[in-house]
């Protein structure tokens, strides 16, 4: 019994694994999408999403017959526990991604976002895909070296989308309600996606050390 249950511990690993590498996929693609107003691609992005709110249900699904048949304690029960909030963080990633490729369906054949301020946003989708990635490893290795790595970056987007509102509220921003929004709407997509990466490093931490410090965050 107790091989059996290594073995879906392991696979639950893997699946949270598989979830951060295709995020990682979501916004790269998402963004292209958006700059480019690359509709075929945003619909991709769209329909790629499916897979990774599939394997959340698989993986909730496995954890859960887990705790139901496998009785487990300790440090094996705030793996569990800690998966089931992961993956959630995860779908939501996948989630803000897919966002920003309806966006540029909606805005279709136009540009959603005004060449000004787009290169912001280019930078913030660079550090996203970054965190998602880094994220992988974390879930990986759980160094915490890492973990770390990520509550930087995700400063760094926070100052991006801080940036974002200066701009939109200067007397010199002369775009209309709609654009005003659709660039809201981005920024807050953006930081959002970084956010729950540092959701998922908060509790691999917790994992590794048993202790839960949100101030550190």
């Amino acid at each position: 019994m107790r091989k059996v249950f290594q073995a879906d511990l392991q696979q639950i690993g893997e699946e949270l694994i598989e979830m951060s590498r295709l995020v990682a996929i979501a916004m790269d693609r998402a963004w292209d999408s958006l700059a480019n107003a690359d509709v075929d691609l945003a619909q991709e992005v769209i329909a790629a999403d499916a897979k990774i709110d599939f394997l959340q249900n698989q993986l909730d699904e496995r954890a859960i017959d887990t705790l139901a048949l496998q009785g487990p304690v300790a440090s094996d029960l705030r793996m569990i526990v800690g998966s089931l909030r992961m993956s959630a963080s995860l779908e939501r990633m996948g989630d803000l991604a897919r966002h920003l490729a309806q966006l540029t369906r909606l805005r279709f054949p136009n540009h959603a976002i005004p060449e000004r301020i787009s290169e912001t946003f280019a930078q913030m989708a660079e550090v996203d895909i970054q965190i998602a990635k880094e994220v992988g490893r974390l879930l990986d290795t759980r160094d915490l070296a890492i973990a770390r790595a990520i509550i930087e970056l995700n400063h760094k987007l926070d100052g991006l989308h801080a940036s974002v509102f200066t701009v939109i509220a200067d007397e010199s921003w002369d775009a209309t309600a709609p654009t005003t929004v659709d660039v809201s709407l981005t920024s807050r997509y953006l930081e959002r996606f970084g956010d729950h990466g540092v959701s998922v490093a908060r509790k691999v931490t917790y994992l590794v050390t048993g202790e839960w410090d949100p101030a550190e965050f």
